[in-house]
């Protein structure tokens, strides 16, 4: 029998880490990713087969622990056809699912829907006027198809995978909020597009394992496993990279061309680089509100449709991001304790992560134009400038997820902190530094295993050149916006997730000014929101 091939994405392994402590549900990417139990897995209790607090670390003959056999569901004999599809809502399909897994195929269809309520403050849509209240709504289908190549034609630990998305509704954040960062994570422009096409193979019993293809690397740097439960975008794929690459780099909801590179030189130790391509659309001139008379992208201010509404361009015309992250896990849970040891000698387990990346490409300076003369005060004369264009960007950031508290070991209760700090050079550049931190609270409730309820906040700080700037225009410069989140992420069924969840943005964009109302900067936002996730 060919056990199931362990879901290998970072995040799944900071889950095991951690004890399967984190949300049930991961927008990491921010794509929502149901992370599936193992054959033989105690319902409820999380990813890993046996028990909850039981790892998955390694494919080959390291991998702990061997999973058990899974549930004999043909009544005859255990073989690799049987699949656990209760958390899918077709199940087997009439049997399509356990026959396509006989040969390593899996389907998987993601539905997430989300409904918006802007209570105070914000800007009103475009052309449009009066408060910038009122309802939104948006959603996104997601289909992946993962092929287990050892499976499928004896290549052992190769994987082949291909997502796409539909994505429907409106941004309210773009249409009503003004925000730095969008108050959800799925927020995008409509479209149907190519999301992900990549192969990945494994070596030395999966210490190292290379991806090449289109990636979205968000699903993999920069992130933090508790963060992931929170519905604001800057939790996911944080500020800095969002609004200082070009649109916003390959993350959600577009991809580039790139190698990834994993290293484990020890269990709890992982290294990762990555080489990509910063700009997926390729668009270069009027990617930044510093760019085109001070306009931007006015057709497509996120830049995500342009020249690349299908996903399939495969850009590798302009500058290469590079990325690099060490990753320790402290008291990593999935190893018996030593003879004579107890368990709880191990401590309360933890992610630590910290890592950086630097970008070849020439960004616009928020200070000059290409002739030395002041941006800001050239764009308020009327004057036809340009930036000047200026080689190179770069971030650095750091990451803890600490479990603090639990009743006992093998408890789904358990309190968790999680904190991202990230930093960078402000001349080219909207944010300087940004961070956010949070407390997690898993299983509530009694008989409520897959619940968590977190309560998280964050803030962007405006670069000295983005106020230098807006300054130079006569308009007010932007300082810092905080937000502030409580949210309850709360499993119906194994296949559905509804998500209420409660935002206050404080100084949206950091201060700047309400365009219908001169000299007043946009109020302060009240935002409810209900998030839902079908897996079919």
């Amino acid at each position: 029998m060919l056990a199931p091939r362990p879901d290998r994405r970072v995040v799944v392994i900071d889950q095991e880490w951690l004890g399967d402590s984190g949300p049930a549900v991961q927008r990491i990417g921010p794509a929502s990713m149901r992370m599936r139990r193992m054959a033989g897995a105690q319902r409820g209790v999380g990813l890993a087969p046996g028990k909850a607090t039981q790892g998955r670390i390694g494919r080959g003959k390291n991998a702990l622990p061997t999973p058990p056999p899974a549930p004999d569901t043909d009544n005859d004999v255990t073989t690799d056809t049987d699949s656990d599809t209760d958390d899918t809502l077709l199940g087997t399909v009439w049997g399509l699912r356990p026959w396509l897994s006989h040969y390593g195929v899996t389907l998987d269809i993601q539905e997430v829907d989300e409904l918006w309520g802007n209570l105070t403050g914000g800007v009103p849509p475009a052309g449009g006027r009066g408060a910038g209240t009122g309802p939104a709504f948006n959603g996104v289908t997601m289909p992946t198809l993962t092929v287990d190549l050892e499976k499928l034609i004896g290549l052992k630990d190769g994987v082949f995978n291909v997502s796409a998305l539909q994505i429907h509704g409106r941004s309210i954040t773009q249409d009503r909020l003004f925000n730095y960062n969008p108050v959800s994570g799925i927020e995008a422009d409509r479209s149907t597009r190519l999301f992900e096409l990549w192969y990945e193979q494994g070596f030395w019993d999966d210490k190292l394992d290379i991806k090449i293809g289109q990636q979205d690397l968000d699903t993999e740097f920069v992130i933090s496993t508790y963060g992931a439960l929170y519905l604001n975008a800057n939790f996911s794929w944080p500020m800095g990279p969002s609004a200082n690459l070009y649109a916003g780099g390959p993350s959600w909801p577009l991809a580039s061309p790139a190698v990834r590179v994993r290293y484990r030189p020890a269990t709890n130790l992982t290294l990762m680089f990555a080489a990509a391509d910063d700009n997926p659309p390729g668009n270069r001139w009027n990617s930044f509100d510093a760019q085109n008379g001070g306009l931007g992208n006015v057709a497509d201010p996120t830049s995500q449709n342009t020249h690349n509404a299908c996903g399939c361009r495969f850009n590798m015309g302009t500058g290469a991001l590079l990325m690099g992250e060490i990753q320790y896990a402290l008291h990593a849970e999935g190893h018996d304790a030593p003879e004579g040891r107890s368990a709880k000698a191990y401590g309360l387990p933890g992610v630590y992560k910290l890592g950086g990346y630097y970008d070849t490409a020439r960004f616009p300076d928020w200070r000059y134009t290409s002739t030395g003369q002041v941006l800001g005060a050239a764009y308020a004369q009327g004057q036809n400038v340009q930036p000047r264009m200026v080689r190179g960007n770069w971030l650095l950031y750091g990451i803890i997820d600490q479990m603090v508290w639990r009743p006992y070991r093998k408890s789904p209760t358990s309190l968790g902190v999680f904190a991202r700090a990230t930093g960078n050079g402000g001349d080219r550049n909207l944010i300087s530094y940004g961070v956010d931190a949070g407390v997690n609270l898993k299983a509530p409730f009694p008989n409520r295993e897959n619940d968590t309820l977190g309560l998280g906040w964050g803030l962007g700080r405006g670069s000295y050149g983005a106020r230098m700037y807006y300054r130079t225009q006569g308009l007010r410069p932007p300082g810092t916006e905080n937000h502030l989140e409580v949210t309850y992420q709360a499993e119906v069924k194994p296949w559905f997730v509804l998500q209420p969840d409660f935002q206050y943005i404080f100084n949206p964009s950091g201060g700047l000014e309400n365009s219908n109302w001169p000299g007043h900067k946009v109020a302060d936002e009240l935002i409810f929101g209900l998030h839902s996730r079908l897996s079919f």
